[in-house]
């Protein structure tokens, strides 16, 4: 597929990053041809565990509240320019910066233009944040990236030697269109059949773990004597920064925005959070993984970082809130014919 990486280009250049470990560059990037049905397999769970993911995000929808959020779109539009101005630039910066190699780059790159995920959900309700917006974001990300992603991706692998050329757009377009069928399935539920939504969350919740556990073990067995790659400094140091820059970055463009903090909370949830299953997916399935390698699993070292700094920020803000004084009230009394002002501790 001329989409794909060239592989002559790229692999001859890096092919000696691999043999530095003491590791076989065949041995690490040929498992697709070593184990066939090993590969395919890793494929098709990746695949399960995106769907199921979309469905489930989609039968948290309301119609309803999409139009309140439609009619008043401020906060969408600047989630929006958050998510795919921020991550992006971020992504690219840190790459340049830390001078990651090509495979590297386009892992961490892939990452950066991804749209928002289902987690940030759950980390927007842990942080008080709004719901409906953040659900909304969600799901306008994901339809956006349609034309976002390529199009980011094209821009910034321009500015790396070997990568003009090397990201397979009809793969991520058709990986795109693959998240927003199911999507649309599961806002259709919920909108017709709503007694199912919760039904569905629940069993998706426990095929998407068994999915997930399946899908790392497979990846460990094939790719065991090459997972040092993913533990390198230059890696962990990416995966730390990105999301801990999109959660600032985000709060501040909403404060500067003059939203609510509510609204302030959720945007640096949605900014932080990528579509982790979906990264996974292009990766896995999109690129040639003579390529791609091992970094198709960076996404996994992502989301620990995404998590655990998303939710010491969540306590934090939780911490804040119940250590505070409490506001107190002003109540107006009416004294021959004046109006004081008595303040209720």
């Amino acid at each position: 597929m001329s989409a794909v990486m060239n592989v002559t280009e790229i692999y001859n250049g890096i092919v000696t990053v691999y043999n530095e470990g003491n590791v076989s560059g065949n041995e690490s990037v040929a498992v697709s041809e070593q184990f066939p049905m090993l590969n395919k397999t890793i494929n098709f769970f990746v695949i399960i565990v995106l769907i199921i993911t979309m469905i489930s995000v989609g039968s948290t929808m309301e119609i309803t509240k999409i139009k309140t959020h439609i009619r008043k779109p401020k906060g969408v539009i600047i989630a929006l320019l958050a998510q795919f101005g921020i991550m992006p630039l971020t992504a690219f910066s840190l790459a340049k910066i830390l001078q990651l190699n090509s495979i590297k780059a386009i892992a961490v790159l892939t990452c950066g233009c991804c749209p928002g995920g289902h987690l940030s959900n759950v980390l927007s309700l842990a942080a008080m944040g709004d719901m409906n917006l953040s659900i909304l974001m969600t799901t306008c990300s994901s339809i956006v990236a349609l034309g976002m992603m390529p199009l980011l991706l094209f821009i910034y692998c321009q500015g790396f030697k070997n990568l003009e050329n090397a990201v397979p757009y009809v793969g991520i377009i058709t990986a795109l269109t693959l998240i927003l069928v199911p999507c649309g399935i599961g806002i259709a539920i919920n909108h017709y059949k709503p007694k199912y939504s919760a039904v569905i969350r629940k069993t998706g919740l426990s095929i998407l773990v068994i999915c997930s556990i399946i899908g790392c073990a497979l990846s460990g067995i094939a790719y065991r004597h090459t997972l040092w790659l993913l533990l390198t400094a230059d890696v962990l140091a990416v995966a730390t920064l990105l999301p801990l820059t999109g959660y600032t970055l985000g709060y501040v463009m909403a404060i500067t925005c003059k939203l609510s903090p509510q609204s302030c909370r959720t945007i640096s949830m949605e900014t932080g959070c990528q579509n982790v299953q979906l990264c996974v997916a292009i990766l896995k399935v999109a690129f040639d993984q003579q390529d791609i390698g091992p970094m198709f699993l960076f996404p996994l070292i992502y989301i620990v970082f995404q998590s655990t700094e998303a939710i010491i920020l969540a306590l934090g803000f939780r911490c804040y809130r119940a250590l505070k004084p409490p506001a107190e009230d002003t109540t107006y009394h009416v004294v021959d014919g004046k109006q004081e002002e008595v303040k209720q501790p």
